[in-house]
């Protein structure tokens, strides 16, 4: 590495990250690091946001976009004295990310590429949602973690606590996050536990006890990780990982800094080592002696750091607001107004008559004679950690002169960061336990930074592994890199002429440019090389695209050119937008491979369709919505099949600044103009069981089952489904095109504990599955009903492995399908010999009175009723070409799901049925795609399906003989017409979607869930909207300390829209915005058809309205929902057409 560059070698090299909660100041903390290296003067810091670049960051006062920054840190290792050892220059790449759950991509791209956490949690506030959620994203990516406990002196000035209330307040909260971090810990354990497979067992002697020493071996190394992650993630102030800090006065300091302050300044003759142990504990320092302290409100006595660490804090903002009293002014440090109190114990009071508001206040400044300073310079001189502590009143008066402070809080910042200088505490403590990038790759995240491992490593992938896993920067060995993330920057911003110069033969020039974040894992990466870009999903073999790269340092908003930059370091890659991934790994050699990376697990909440209002500008919002998707891993961008561009988002928030980025920085033209839907929710289709016709009771009774038709049947649009005359309560006969075959199909409900564990092919875990699993067997009678004791046959264990051995295909979502015993041993599959070559088709009784409607009989008519017809009990007319047909179906209602040949009597198949058989198998694959197809959209809103069971129970084929040599028939048959996998897919489509209009439908929503503080006035509002939004609370528990109500619920997504907008207007901004986060899908139990039809229904619910669209008259929710969502998708809503049947149409006279 060359001496003039400014990149250190790793060893000197950290990469940290700050997480925490919206608010809780992680912006702050960055700003006070940041004018540690000068970059901002110190009066902004704290205040200016610097990292917070977007304008609409600093208009909602929020951070939106991770930012990162290099900074340069002098550290001298603990113990050792400065005259002894010279300070080792650190650089420290750090990364501010947001913490609002809409931006959460942005800490997960943020943590797989940094080392280090710094975990800030609010004082008052404590653990909020958030903060347990980049909890447990900093364990899975295996950071080291620093607990920051930010705003203390809010437990001062906000909650009014004494020193030894706010020591009792912060061990409270230590311990809740150690709590949580122990359970974190536990969870993950327990899944790996899960997750790990188990070796075949050797049943000799020899290995036996082989075995018995390796699994010995193995607990005790297991053992030792635990206790050492445990170790890791345990937040004890006395270990130096847990910062007492206020970002906003730039103050804090950690118990083994305070420890060394004391023990060099002789304030207490206690060894640093010996006072750390004892200082954030139980124990008071009296007559030279460390005794126990007991918390007893009788006695005055206060702990060590409640004394010797909090007091003097509390002492200099008592003593700048005495100082602001005493001139006359309005202190707003202190919520209980002690100011005034305080300075009528220090001096006299500067009054003019009727109070403050006279011109003159604006010109009183408070100076080192004000009353009340006495009491700052009195707890200056004890212990302070700063290098430059003001010893009289001269030096502060120096301080707040050069300063130019002359409010309260100006005052307070430039005492404050003197005497306890939050910058210095911080990055030692960085450089102290943070790992650098040898030890990361080594030891601490070897899982994180591992790579793909390719199934025959070459020599360049070996040399690559073990140079990452040391970090070797030097240029001999393989250069790689990790892009974890894209991110636009505009051109202003890049120092970089020849890049602003070049616009490649363009007559107009992008404003923002598309830059990959990267951390550079071994070699030296140089601006102008090649370097092969692989993909996450890059397979070993494959070729890929090369890239000629342009290297930037980091630094906020500004990317400043370089020529190099090492391993161990954070940079920006330019010219690999163009590849449209979101994480890449650069290689210079081919035979490398990617990152392993960790799966996101995020979500997208809002869905909105975006169109160009010009159509001349769709190519332009195309590009547009490519770029963006680039720059923002969190948005994702769909093209449906009827034209339409799906922009996916993680909230509302992050939707409204992916739109305004859209028009402002990705699309080219600027001020183009975009029509934006409303939001799209995702539903799901399924069903309930037919309890009031003995679906899960008895087979038989409902097989035989006369009542009327579901209703959705009966009225438009949804009884013009093809095939639907075929289908009747949840069964249908699915026909083949071409009348060659027929497939008899069944649906019903499917529980998620049977889905589970058929999952899993195991009952492990699923103890709750056992009354649904027999629920399912009586439905589909799955055991022999001719045993005596068929009861006793009924067990969970038998009934899930004949379900095992009959699944077909299970998907995602739910859904599973399933092949009956009868049909696979060919009971109920049957070779059709007919004239026509077609199977029998029914035709239904509804034809023949409609034809006689119409006036329709002539002689072909009267010849035709003639004929002795047959009618079944579905009001099929049956012929003398429906016996086939007539088997299969009895066979289904005799023996259901299970075949036992000894109980029912074993029947030789024909060769006819034995052709058919075999043509059934040979298209069963065909079968598996047809019910991919099927459950991807419903027949009630076109929605994915999902929790149902697919049986297949019959097929009847048309055969014919086989032709020999000669041209004549012989005793085996085949198919009288060709069957294609097309044809078996659309029948069974077909079949599955009339099985479900003939079934009660059911809507699945998605439901999320909100976290919000609220208070005691705000809850009578908040329950009320919550309510009419059809929400539920959960929990609410009161934060501790404060009169704020925390408060957990569950709301369906289709309600969520709006929500904090109506929250603040509704109870007067007494309740804070909500953080959203998706919790589960959850079925909606009401009937979008029902409607009421007894006269107490009538009584109760009113009379149906008829408007002309077949309504029910009722506020039906699941109704409201469906006629939504047909109408965004373009589909018939009810009965709603221009003209039903023209014939009918009439005029009326005026």
């Amino acid at each position: 590495m060359s001496k003039s560059s400014v990149f250190l070698p790793p060893s000197q090299t950290r990469i940290v990250t700050i997480v925490a909660h919206v608010d809780h100041g992680k912006t702050t903390l960055a700003d006070n690091l940041v004018e540690h290296n000068g970059i901002i003067s110190e009066r902004l810091a704290g205040t200016i946001r610097y990292l917070d670049s977007l304008e609409e960051e600093r208009r909602r006062g929020i951070t939106m976009r991770a930012s990162a920054i290099g900074l340069k840190h002098s550290y001298v290792a603990p113990g050792a004295k400065k005259q002894q050892q010279a300070p080792q220059d650190m650089i420290i790449h750090l990364l501010d990310s947001p913490g609002h759950t809409d931006f959460s991509s942005e800490v997960t791209s943020s943590l797989q590429c940094c080392d280090g956490a710094l975990l800030v949690v609010d004082a008052v506030e404590g653990m909020c949602a958030r903060t347990h959620q980049v909890l447990r994203e900093a364990h899975v990516n295996q950071l080291v973690p620093i607990l920051v406990i930010n705003k203390v002196d809010r437990l001062c000035t906000d909650l009014c606590l004494t020193a030894t209330e706010a020591y009792l307040r912060l061990r409270t909260l230590i311990e809740t996050v150690n709590a949580a971090s122990s359970a974190m810990l536990t969870s993950s354990r327990h899944h790996q536990d899960d997750e790990q497979p188990t070796g075949e067992a050797d049943e000799t002697e020899k290995g036996k006890k082989q075995e018995k020493q390796q699994q010995a071996t193995q607990e005790q190394k297991q053992q030792e990780e635990e206790d050492k992650e445990e170790l890791l993630w345990t937040f004890d102030p006395m270990k130096g990982n847990v910062v007492f800090a206020s970002a906003l006065f730039g103050w804090g300091f950690t118990v083994p800094s305070l420890a060394r302050t004391l023990f060099r300044n002789k304030i207490l003759p206690l060894k640093p080592m010996v006072l750390r142990q004892c200082l954030f504990g139980d124990f008071k320092y009296r007559n030279e002696k460390v005794l126990v302290w007991k918390a007893d409100a009788s006695t005055d006595e206060v702990p060590l750091f409640a004394e010797y660490a909090l007091q003097p804090i509390w002492n200099m903002y008592e003593g700048v607001a005495a100082a602001t009293s005493a001139l006359g002014l309005q202190s707003e440090l202190f919520a209980d107004g002690r100011a005034s109190l305080l300075s009528s114990s220090t001096g006299p009071t500067s009054t003019n008559g009727s109070g403050n508001n006279n011109a003159s206040d604006n010109h009183k400044k408070i100076t080192s004679s004000t009353p009340g300073m006495d009491m700052v310079i009195q707890a200056m001189q004890s212990g302070g950690t700063g290098a430059n502590i003001p010893k009289s009143a001269d030096d502060i008066q120096t301080i707040l002169s050069q300063t130019g402070s002359n409010t309260e809080e100006a005052v307070l910042r430039s005492l404050l960061r003197r005497y306890r200088p939050l910058s210095d505490v911080l990055l030692d403590t960085v450089a102290e336990i943070c790992p650098s990038p040898i030890e990361a790759a080594s030891s601490a995240r070897p899982r994180a930074l591992a790579f793909v491992a390719p199934p025959e490593p070459s020599e360049y992938f070996l040399r690559m592994r073990q140079a990452a896993l040391v970090c070797d920067p030097s240029s001999e060995g393989p250069d790689v890199a990790h892009v974890c993330k894209f991110m636009g920057a505009s051109r202003r911003h890049v120092r970089d002429p020849e890049l602003n110069n070049t616009n490649n033969g363009e007559e107009e020039q992008d404003d923002n440019v598309i830059m990959g974040l990267a951390r550079v894992l071994c070699g030296t990466l140089r601006t102008g090389s090649e370097y092969f870009v692989m993909g996450p999903k890059h397979k070993a073999g494959n070729v890929p695209p090369k890239r000629k790269i342009r290297l930037y340092l980091l630094m906020g908003s500004d990317l400043v050119r370089v020529n190099e930059v090492p391993a161990g370091h954070l940079c920006a890659i330019h010219n690999l937008e163009d590849l449209q991934l979101k994480t890449v790994t650069l290689c210079d050699e081919a035979d490398g491979m990617p990152l392993q990376g960790f799966d996101r697990g995020i979500r997208p909440l809002v869905k909105v369709n975006v169109e160009a209002v010009d159509a001349a500008d769709t190519e332009i919002l195309e590009r547009g919505l490519l770029q963006l998707s680039l720059a923002d891993a969190a948005v994702e961008v769909t093209a449906t099949s009827k034209g339409e561009r799906i922009l996916a988002c993680l909230g509302e928030i992050h939707l409204e600044q992916s739109i305004l980025d859209l028009q402002q920085v990705y699309c080219r033209k600027k001020d183009i103009q975009l029509r934006v839907s409303d939001p799209i929710v995702e539903f799901a289709e399924t069903t309930d069981w037919m309890a009031d016709k003995q679906e899960d009771n008895d087979f038989q009774a409902f097989f035989d089952d006369q009542s009327p038709r579901m209703r959705q049947t009966t009225i438009p649009p949804y009884n013009e489904e093809e095939g639907l005359a075929n289908a009747r309560h949840g069964r249908a006969r699915a026909v083949v095109s071409g009348r060659c075959a027929a497939i008899s199909v069944r649906v019903v409900p499917l529980a998620s504990s049977v889905y589970k564990a058929l999952k899993q092919q195991s009952l492990v875990g699923c103890d709750d599955c056992e009354e649904e699993l027999l629920r399912l067997a009586r439905a589909l009678q799955v055991f022999d009903k001719n045993e005596n004791d068929a009861d006793t046959k009924l067990t969970t264990d038998s009934v899930f492995s004949i379900l095992c051995d009959s699944l077909c295909s299970i998907d995602g979502n739910g859904n599973a399908m399933i092949e009956s015993r009868n049909l696979s041993n060919g009971k109920t599959v049957k070779g059709v010999v007919s004239e026509a070559n077609e199977v029998y088709i029914a035709k239904t009784s509804d034809a023949d009175s409609d034809r006689k409607e119409r006036g329709e009989n002539d002689e072909e008519n009267e010849e035709e009723e003639a004929v002795e017809e047959k009618h079944n009990e579905d009001g099929l007319v049956l012929n003398q070409c429906s016996d086939e047909h007539d088997i299969v179906r009895g066979r289904i209602r005799q023996c259901g799901f299970y075949y036992s040949p000894d109980a029912a009597g074993t029947t030789e198949k024909s060769s006819a049925d034995a052709a058919a058989l075999q043509i059934w198998k040979a298209n069963l694959s065909s079968a598996v795609a047809g019910f991919q197809l099927a459950v991807r959209a419903g027949p009630v809103c076109e929605e994915p399906i999902r929790d149902i069971l697919v049986v297949l129970e019959g097929f009847e084929v048309a055969v014919v003989p086989k032709k020999d040599a000669d041209g004549k028939n012989t005793a085996d048959f085949e198919s009288a017409t060709s069957l294609s996998s097309g044809m078996i897919m659309s029948a069974i489509l077909s079949g599955v979607r009339c099985s479900m209009l003939t079934r009660p439908p059911r809507l699945i929503e998605g439901h999320l869930s909100l976290t919000m503080h609220a208070t005691l006035t705000g809850l009578g509002p908040l329950y009320a909207i919550l309510s009419r939004r059809r929400g539920k609370v959960v929990k609410d528990d009161m934060v501790e300390g404060t009169d704020l109500i925390e408060i957990t619920a569950t709301l369906p997504q289709a309600e969520a829209f709006g929500l904090a907008p109506e929250l603040f207007k509704k109870t007067s901004g007494q309740v804070t915005a909500p953080e959203l986060n998706f919790s589960h899908f959850s079925r909606l139990d009401e009937d979008p058809f029902w409607i009421p039809a007894t006269q107490e229904e009538r009584e109760d619910f009113g009379e149906i309205q008829q408007n002309g669209d077949v309504s029910t008259g009722l506020d039906n929710t699941a109704l409201n929902l469906i006629r939504k969502v047909r109408t965004r998708k373009g589909l018939l809503v009810d009965s709603n057409r221009t003209v039903v049947a023209a014939e009918k149409q009439r005029t009326r006279k005026r």
